[in-house]
């Protein structure tokens, strides 16, 4: 794991129960909250592979997020913070509207190349911007 993700895994271990948005074929963020104590469900719309310490859910954002009609998402939402990983900008509404709806904290980093397309807070994490859209309190 690169120094940069060793850095955003530590700041996310701040939260207790976290789950991964389109984890992909890199577990290793996912991997290393658990082994800071956290407990992390990781998704995607394909099967991907995940340490057993990891949870995995076959989901898909966009469609969870439309299904939503004004109620919680239900499991695997019950966490404390929703995350992604180089977040596509297509996902990060639907990502936000989920994790807002599960009453969490949502954060994200992009592909790099992209701009977040909704209202954030920035934060420096090793040699990547983190964005946060808390929760609505």
């Amino acid at each position: 794991m690169t120094a940069t993700r060793t850095e955003l895994a530590a700041r996310l271990a701040a939260y207790d129960r976290l789950l991964e948005v389109g984890v992909g074929r890199r577990p290793e963020v996912a991997a290393a909250l658990v082994d800071a104590g956290s407990e992390v469900t990781a998704t995607d719309v394909f099967d991907a592979p995940v340490p057993k310490s990891v949870t995995f859910v076959r989901d898909d954002i966009v469609a969870r997020r439309d299904a939503l009609d004004g109620g919680h998402p239900g499991a695997p939402y019950d966490v404390d913070a929703v995350y992604g990983l180089n977040l596509p900008a297509e996902l990060q509404r639907p990502a936000r509207d989920v994790a807002h709806a599960a009453d969490a904290d949502f954060l994200f980093t992009t592909l790099g190349f992209e701009e977040p397309v909704l209202p954030v807070e920035r934060e420096t994490v090793g040699g990547e911007t983190l964005y946060l859209a808390p929760r609505r309190r």
